[in-house]
């Protein structure tokens, strides 16, 4: 799993990006990880671990978060 801190989430949106410790692209992050989580919401800087998933539209998006703080 990845580690990474939240850059931006917007609740009204449903999406934000997450920023990798190791390095690399920010990974998208969807409302319905976050629920799927019981999450109910993310905050900036906030750290959490995830994995990377390839949906059908072909787009990497941030799945299984889990709270690393």
């Amino acid at each position: 799993m990845a580690i990474g801190t939240v850059k931006f989430f917007n609740l009204d949106r449903g999406y934000g990006f997450i920023t990798n410790e190791a390095g690399g692209p920010d990974a998208f992050v969807h409302i319905t990880a976050v629920e799927r989580a019981g999450l109910g919401s993310i905050k900036e800087g906030q750290k959490l671990s995830y994995e990377l998933e390839t949906g059908k539209n072909g787009k990497t998006s941030a799945v299984n978060l889990a709270d690393a703080s």
